[in-house]
């Protein structure tokens, strides 16, 4: 499917064709179809695609910023492992309710009125991390946080299939899949050199994300508007996960993936931290980024290195090196061995980006520019979900039954998923092979 800033068969209307008869309703509605007009001052459609990548990642790294910190702030506040984990979730709560409620909305204002106003709320939330000084503004700033990135999401993969190159038809869905891990880990990293060897551990990395959040505004006012506007806005406020009926099969299929990925990097992002000073005696501040690190930027390195591959065979690839990872990283907690842990680490990482790159990419390319910020709603829905209950979960049993005992648990729970994920992937491929075969026989 070729991807434009217009719907197949549709040209822009020659100029001053207007029918002077028309009622003012009717122009109304023309100019609210009307494609979007270039402006010299706007990017080209490369470097437009280019400038949404580096948006996507600065959310996504922003996302991940706090969790070398939740150790520190567990230290200075004192609070237990089921608080950290709901400071952790109300950052999901808050972007599940924007995907609900603001997710369709670029499909009908634009996607650059949408990422103007994520990158605004987004710049509040970190103003509200500068002046934490308790759990209660902590808490309300992951929720802000959590409200812009999953405003900006489902806009930023829809304008990204917007403005993808017709000559490289995997690139939205390789960026859509590979900017999550990537900026997930650089803000872990990121943070977690921060605190270690910079000054006002608890201050400079939302300093420099606020001054990074003023570039992105800059490049959003310069991007092409890609959607046409249309009416409907104000329906689609209202909370509801929908997909159109001839794309649902296609999502189902995914949801196995999904699940068992965004469960594991769940984990590692609420409680790895937590691990690697309570299992492994690890200290430093880090060795907490680097426990993300190592799970996303395999996770992103795949994405880049299999956009050529086929769908079934990227899915597959994905269940089964998830499967394995979180069985060698669980073996490594049951022996107390670091190395072990972070092979099998960097293994599940590998099917992380397998797994990302196949449900995004297959998401990117079969849907119509009307259809896609519904669709990728409800596939981050699913996404987040994932990531965060099972985590939330995992806070309240670590609280009550230890941290060992919990992370045994939750990597085991993990496998089974991934389990799960990869006789799905088989049992499609199985029906798909038969399915040709009563064809080839007609």
């Amino acid at each position: 499917m070729s991807v434009s800033a217009l719907p197949e068969n549709q040209t822009p209307p020659p100029p001053d064709t207007a029918d002077p008869t028309d009622t003012p309703d009717t122009a109304e509605a023309a100019e609210a179809a009307a494609p979007p007009r270039r402006s010299r001052r706007e990017l080209n459609r490369p470097t437009a695609f280019a400038a949404l990548a580096v948006v996507f990642v600065l959310f996504m790294a922003a996302s991940s910023a706090p969790s070398p910190l939740y150790v520190v702030y567990q230290q200075q506040w004192d609070f237990s492992a089921t608080t950290l984990t709901t400071v952790f979730a109300v950052y999901v709560l808050g972007m599940i309710a924007a995907l609900l409620v603001l997710g369709a909305l670029s499909d009908h204002l634009g996607r650059r009125p949408v990422l103007l106003s994520a990158i605004a709320l987004e710049a509040a939330s970190m103003a509200l991390f500068l002046t934490a000084d308790g759990v209660p503004l902590l808490l309300t700033a992951r929720l802000v946080q959590g409200v812009a990135t999953g405003a900006a999401m489902t806009a930023l993969g829809a304008a990204l299939a917007d403005l993808n190159p017709t000559h490289a038809p995997h690139r939205a869905g390789v960026v859509t899949g590979a900017a999550p891990t990537f900026g997930l880990g650089l803000g872990a990293l990121g943070c977690g050199i921060l605190v270690e060897y910079g000054p006002h551990p608890t201050r400079l990395v939302y300093v420099l994300l606020l001054a990074g959040l003023v570039l992105a505004a800059a490049l959003v006012t310069a991007l092409p508007e890609t959607s046409l506007r249309r009416p409907g806005a104000a329906r689609s406020l209202q909370p509801r996960l929908r997909v159109a009926p001839h794309l649902r099969t296609d999502l189902l299929r995914l949801v196995p993936i999904l699940v068992a990925s965004w469960a594991l990097g769940g984990l590692y992002l609420s409680l790895g931290p937590s691990v690697a000073v309570g299992l492994f005696g690890l200290s430093s501040h880090v060795v907490g980024g680097l426990v993300v690190t190592l799970l996303t930027v395999p996770a992103c390195l795949t994405a880049m290195a299999l956009r050529g591959w086929p769908v079934s065979r990227t899915l597959a690839l994905g269940a089964g090196l998830l499967l394995t990872g979180t069985a060698v990283a669980l073996t490594g907690v049951e022996e107390d061995s670091l190395l072990t842990a972070a092979v099998g680490t960097l293994v599940a990482g590998i099917g992380f980006g397998a797994s990302s790159l196949a449900s995004f990419g297959t998401l990117a390319r079969m849907a119509a520019p009307s259809e896609r910020g519904e669709l990728f709603s409800v596939a981050f829905v699913i996404s987040y979900l994932s990531f965060s209950v099972p985590a939330v979960a995992a806070g309240i049993a670590a609280t009550h039954t230890g941290l060992y005992e919990t992370t045994v648990a939750y990597a085991a729970t993990v496998a089974v998923l991934a389990a799960l994920a990869l006789l799905a992937q088989w049992l499609h491929s199985r029906r798909a092979r038969g399915a040709d075969r009563e064809d080839g026989k007609r």
